[in-house]
């Protein structure tokens, strides 16, 4: 299964994303390219900006 596979699995599962859990869980490091090539396939992806509990501000992904 390439990144994008299991990336747009793990949405469609109901599960948001960061750019950290990409890297941990599916060895991505480039996850807004992922996110791009999954929209570019006609799925709908939301990207919502977030704080981290140590105040870092990341994009998380998640189906519309």
């Amino acid at each position: 299964m390439t990144q994008a596979e299991q990336i747009l699995a793990a949405l469609k599962a109901g599960r948001t994303v960061t750019p950290l859990e990409a890297l941990n869980e599916f060895g991505c490091f480039r996850l807004a390219s992922r996110v791009l090539e999954l929209r570019e396939q006609g799925h709908a992806i939301v990207t919502e900006k977030i704080t981290t509990p140590t105040g870092k501000h990341v994009a998380q992904y998640r189906m519309r």
